[in-house]
């Protein structure tokens, strides 16, 4: 671990950091502070001051919900028979989650999805200190009952500022998000009447605690989570990480052996 006390006021001018060196321990000193911020973002409830504590509770209160989920049921995009497969666990209300969304991910669908590189998995993984991300999740699920949620989600991440959290990451924008993601669904040329019925039962709560389920039976502690071929990848990773991620995984599968045919049973 680098030291990042400050030199002793004994220490003589003459061996002092230079000046490159000064602004690489403050580059260490940077990246210290932004880990430092992402372990209080996942360990303490934006939206209600919850203590860590809290929110562990919540972490507890939700696997014991969704012990009960049948099996998940990811959105899909591309070809399924690529020879990877890119799955991501990811909470709509999740402000890095909304970058990865809004920065990465369309340069991963032109580059990686569209020309049949790998096939893509979005799960639910809705954190339980996002007040709206439930109800986000229902609006996905309720678009994609009428062949939108992708256009959905994109509408959800892109507006992240109209429905999830204020800049203060402290207090909600809104405390009935509803009208807004009815918006949505107006612009992205879906029937508003059945979505808002869909959202408002609830209709697909069931397939959204499913996904979430897995994603604790597999070990996600934090949005967004990747996993390429298998392989984890936990939070958001660069266009570049995850091509090299995906090569790597193609690689490594069409070096791998077939499989041998089981012999025919004796007559």
């Amino acid at each position: 671990m680098a030291n990042n006390n400050p030199p002793r006021n004994a220490r003589s001018a003459a061996t002092k950091p230079s000046s490159g060196r000064r602004a690489f321990y403050g580059v260490l000193v940077a990246i210290a502070l932004v880990g430092v911020a992402a372990i209080l973002y996942l360990k303490q409830s934006p939206a209600s001051n919850d203590t860590g504590a809290e929110a562990q509770a919540a972490y507890a209160a939700a696997q014991r919900d969704y012990a009960k989920a049948g099996p998940p049921k990811p959105y899909v995009m591309g070809n399924p028979k690529a020879p990877v497969v890119i799955e991501e666990f990811a909470d709509f209300e999740c402000p890095v989650c909304g970058s990865y969304a809004t920065v990465t991910e369309p340069d991963v669908r032109k580059r990686i999805i569209d020309p049949g590189l790998a096939y893509y998995k979005y799960y639910d993984f809705p954190l339980p200190m996002h007040h709206n991300t439930q109800t986000a999740s229902n609006a996905a699920a309720c678009a994609d009952e009428q062949g939108k949620f992708w256009e959905m989600h994109d509408q959800l991440f892109a507006g992240q500022d109209a429905w999830g959290l204020n800049p203060d990451g402290a207090t909600q924008v809104t405390d009935n998000p509803k009208s807004v993601f009815v918006g949505y669904a107006q612009a992205i040329g879906i029937n508003t009447a059945q979505f808002g019925q869909c959202l408002d039962t609830k209709k697909y709560q069931s397939r959204i605690n499913a996904n979430a389920a897995d994603g604790f039976r597999r070990n996600v502690g934090q949005t967004p989570t990747f996993f390429i071929n298998g392989k984890m990848f936990a939070g958001s990773i660069p266009y570049d990480v995850l091509k090299k991620a995906v090569d790597d995984a193609a690689a490594a599968a069409a070096a791998a052996p077939a499989a041998t045919p089981a012999p025919a049973p004796a007559k």
